[in-house]
């Protein structure tokens, strides 16, 4: 029997055991993504079968009997260049514990949910962690996105709500704009692809984590409009000055996006949307104004193969390409959780950020996930870069990269 609309568009909140509340405003990556997929993960249980299912069966009483959600994760990450100007291993780690209450509305399509995720991101035994390797190898750009070496950070706190059977919902709070800007099926950046090429888009000047508020609207079960804005000089390591600045420096990052989507089910990887940005000049950190322009397309097929196209262009704003096309698959082999992903891109790095001259640059990524258990997961991934602007010697050279996720 179809589906009415109010039927597809209600909350994952109002199910029992979903331990997710993901809404198609926040991502895979976000805290809703995240739940959603770590209860959905198939494979054995902690290797304590006993504690492993009393400690699951208690997460999944307190979202159905009170509606909060938690989760706690540790991600390690080591990755090896084969040449380099300075150093070449770099290995990192982050511990995160995050979690959303649904206080308003719990049983109904008119949810209000509290969103929290504070980290701690450190170096693992090596002189950098893994977001500083691209420089240390010549690449414009950045092998590793979030596994920087900051310490503690607030990454989330804000306030999500939904209204009107879910056609209409906002954040505000301290926000993650890569939650729900340009987003995909494979943008997490914790369980599938490395390289910025395909986490987010490089020719979008993303801030920091800040204060920030975002709107979504769906006339349609198939068409949603995303506008939003944030403070350009976000800083999660200080969130009290990040407040202040801003409603003091009053420098943002808006954006409006508008997409369709093949259903509710299927929001992030049956997705085309066309993004557009504008960031205002950072006078302190002298970045100038700028704006741009993403279109995404990706299409699950036959629940097994998920190919992307994605496409980028800047002008100015702190964006660390000007143009950038990627293209790939990810691949799901049977009734798994393991992924296959495979990506390639072809970039142009910014003037305003890496100087006049640079030439094109090439990149292609392949990882397989193995969730070993329900709550780990081993990522070996391989990266090669084609022409890095920044080491003219060398016209390739390979980032080899294992990661490994405990969930619990």
């Amino acid at each position: 029997m179809p589906q009415s609309s109010e039927t597809k568009m209600r909350p994952a909140a109002t199910e029992a055991l979903d331990q997710g509340n993901v809404f198609i405003l926040e991502g895979p990556s976000s805290v809703g993504g995240q739940l959603g997929k770590d209860q959905e993960a198939k494979g054995a249980f902690y290797p304590v079968p006993r504690l492993s299912e009393r400690y699951f069966s208690f997460k999944n009483r307190l979202e159905k009997d009170y509606g909060f959600s938690f989760g706690f994760d540790y991600n390690a990450l080591f990755q090896a260049a084969s040449d380099s100007l300075g150093e070449d291993k770099a290995a990192g780690g982050v511990f995160r514990a995050y979690g959303q209450w649904t206080l308003v509305g719990k049983d109904s399509e008119n949810t209000g949910t509290l969103v929290y995720k504070v980290e701690n991101r450190h170096r693992l035994g090596t002189d950098i962690a893994p977001k500083g390797l691209a420089s240390e190898i010549g690449y414009a750009g950045l092998t590793a996105v979030t596994f920087s070496n900051i310490g503690w950070a607030l990454t989330n706190l804000y306030w999500n709500q939904h209204l009107l059977n879910n056609r209409l919902a906002f954040v505000g709070g301290i926000v993650d704009v890569t939650d729900y800007i340009d987003v995909y099926g494979l943008v997490n950046p914790w369980t599938d692809f490395n390289n910025y090429a395909f986490t987010t888009n490089p020719t979008i000047p993303a801030p920091d984590q800040g204060l920030g508020a975002a709107v979504r609207v769906m006339p349609t079960e198939n068409i949603y409009f995303l506008a939003g804005i944030a403070d350009a000089n976000g800083d999660p390591t200080n969130p009290e000055d990040s407040i202040n600045s801003f409603f003091s420096e009053e420098e943002f990052f808006t954006h409006v996006e508008v997409g369709w989507v093949s259903s509710w089910e299927r929001r992030f990887s049956d997705n085309i949307h066309l993004t557009i940005w504008h960031a205002d000049e950072r006078k302190q950190a002298q970045v100038p104004d700028g704006w741009g322009a993403a279109f995404s397309f990706s299409r699950l097929f036959a629940e097994t193969w998920e190919p992307f196209f994605r496409a980028g262009y800047s002008e100015d704003g702190g964006a660390l390409w000007e143009r950038s096309v990627s293209a790939g698959f990810g691949y799901y082999p049977g009734n798994k959780s393991d992924v296959l992903g495979v990506g390639f891109n072809w970039s142009r790095p910014a003037e305003d950020v890496f100087g006049p001259g640079m030439d094109d640059q090439y990149t292609a990524e392949i990882y397989y996930r193995f969730q070993v258990m329900k709550v780990l997961s081993v990522t070996p991934d391989v990266q090669i870069i084609i022409d890095p602007v920044l080491n003219p010697q060398e016209s390739s050279m390979w980032v080899f990269c294992l990661r490994a996720r405990l969930a619990l």
